[in-house]
């Protein structure tokens, strides 16, 4: 079973929308959750987690201490888990990197508050910032939520069909392809009478022929990267048949 341990000041946020859905089918049966308070490491009678920052600066730090704290405890109950924090400026979480998670036996989420974490938590533990895009939220809550969510729809069973994992946006470098349903005539518009035509080839063709314009135009940098990628593999191909010559 996937384990999946968030540390966080808002314990009662989770599991939130992870509850619903797909993903709150699978919970306590494909995979688990537990919310850890990192307030229960604190040691004052306030339960203050965070300190003003050295060097001045608006806003308050997360401490190392306490943080530390909850991290080793959270380690002793798990198995060499992976370890990561959700931060703006961390590396882009992408959809790769949640299927190469879902292969793992869990993780460990670190969500900051404030004006961040004391960076001598990364320093110490081998613990990686990810972020789920340029832009700044009040926590790492809502962003773990988003990862967690990425990795266990890919988990074994938690969806009901592995194709519609296979065809989905970024799984082989493209945008995903539009999809229809009925009524087949609505408010004008009609489904594209490929779709209609039972010829499963041409409905492939179609497909893919979709995928590639709608990357092209709303995602070039993905689009470059495909076509850098079929460049590479056709190189490989011509170099394999050189060999055999």
């Amino acid at each position: 079973m996937f384990e999946a341990h968030v540390l966080t000041l808002f314990p009662d946020m989770f599991p939130g929308a992870l509850a619903e859905s797909v993903t709150g089918r699978g919970l306590g049966d494909k995979w688990s959750l537990q919310a850890h308070n990192i307030r229960d490491y604190a040691t004052d009678k306030h339960n203050s987690v965070d300190d003003t920052p050295y060097g001045g600066g608006a806003g308050m730090v997360m401490r190392a201490d306490i943080v530390g704290r909850a991290l080793d405890a959270v380690e002793a109950r798990t198995h060499n888990l992976p370890k990561l924090c959700l931060s703006p400026r961390g590396e882009p979480w992408t959809q790769q990197r949640a299927q190469a998670l879902s292969q793992k036996n869990g993780v460990i989420l670190l969500c900051g508050r404030f004006e961040g974490i004391d960076a001598r938590i990364f320093e110490h533990y081998d613990i990686e910032e990810v972020s789920i895009g340029d832009f700044v939220l009040t926590g790492g809550e809502i962003p773990a939520m988003a990862l967690l969510d990425s990795v266990v729809r890919l988990l074994p069973n938690v969806l009901g069909s592995a194709e519609s994992i296979e065809d989905e946006s970024f799984t082989k470098g493209l945008l995903e392809y539009p999809h229809y349903t009925r009524p087949k005539d609505w408010r004008g518009l009609s489904v594209p009478d490929v779709l209609l035509s039972g010829n499963h080839k041409q409905i492939a063709s179609w497909r893919q022929e979709q995928s590639e314009n709608i990357t092209q135009k709303k995602r070039p940098d993905l689009w470059c990267a495909h076509k850098k990628k079929q460049a590479q593999s056709e190189e490989a191909k011509q170099s394999d048949v050189i060999k055999t010559e």
